[in-house]
C-alpha cells in the first residue's frame, strides 16, 4: 500500500472539529509564491496550482520510467496546502482577498533532496514544455501553533478561527504571526467535487506561550 501521510500523521492532517495545540516539525515541500484573489479566473493562484501538481506527480511516477530515485518508496500524494496573509494585518481579513500574499505547498516525502527536485523541475519542464522556475524547494519549520478542523465553505472561516482563538488564550497562548509564522490551511477536499458545506479544512495559527 502507498505510504498515505494523511493516515500515518493523523495529528498533523486530521485533527478534531475542536481546537488543540499541536507542535508541527520540519518539512519539506515544494512551493509557489504569489499575491491576489485565490479566486480570479485563471489567476496567479490557479496557475501555481497546476504546476506544484505537476511537478509532484513527476516525482510519484518516476517509478515508472528510467531514472530510479534513490531512497523512493510509492506514496500518496500529501493535500495541497496554503500560508495566507496580508501586510500590515495580525491574521487575515476574508473580505479583502485581492490584497492576499500566498505560498502554496505540496509536501515532499523525505527522499526528496534538492537534487532530486531539480531534477524533477528539469523532467516537468522537458515533458510539460512549460516554465517552472517558479517552484521552490521549501524547508519550513512551522513549530508551536493551535489547529482546527474546519467542516463548510472557507469564507465561514472566521468562525472556526475565532474558536480557536479562543482555546489558545483559555490554554495559555496568544497567537504569533510574523516572519515565517501564518495563517495556515490544509485542503483535504477535492473543491471541483464537495458541496461547499462539507469541504474540510485544516486551519492552523501560531501561537506563544504567555503564562
Amino acid at each position: 500500500m502507498p505510504f498515505d501521510y494523511k493516515k500515518e500523521y493523523k495529528e498533523f492532517y486530521l485533527p478534531p472539529k475542536t481546537p488543540g495545540i499541536v507542535t508541527v516539525p520540519a518539512m519539506d515541500f515544494l512551493a509557489v509564491r504569489g499575491e491576489g484573489d485565490p479566486n480570479q479566473e485563471d489567476g496567479a493562484y490557479k496557475q501555481a496550482i497546476g504546476l506544484l501538481y505537476a511537478v509532484a506527480f513527476t516525482i510519484k511516477m518516476s517509478k515508472k520510467g528510467g531514472h530510479k530515485l534513490e531512497g523512493y518508496f510509492d506514496y500518496v500524494v500529501p493535500p495541497l496546502e496554503g500560508l495566507w496573509w496580508q501586510e500590515g494585518l495580525h491574521g487575515v481579513d476574508y473580505s479583502r482577498k485581492q490584497d492576499f500574499r500566498w505560498i502554496s505547498l505540496i509536501r515532499l516525502p523525505g527522499f526528496v533532496t534538492r537534487e532530486v527536485f531539480d531534477w524533477a523541475i528539469r523532467e516537468a519542464t522537458k515533458k510539460k514544455q512549460q516554465d517552472f522556475s517558479p517552484v521552490e524547494f521549501f524547508h519550513w519549520e512551522e513549530g508551536l501553533c493551535v489547529q482546527c478542523m474546519h467542516i463548510g465553505p472557507y469564507d465561514e472561516e472566521p468562525a472556526t478561527v475565532a474558536a480557536m482563538q479562543r482555546y489558545a488564550q483559555e490554554q495559555g497562548y496568544a497567537e504569533n504571526f510574523g516572519q515565517d509564522r501564518f495563517h495556515h490551511e490544509i485542503y483535504l477536499s477535492d473543491v471541483r467535487r464537495c458541496k461547499p458545506e462539507r469541504l474540510k479544512t485544516v486551519i492552523r495559527h501560531p501561537v506563544r506561550g504567555i503564562l
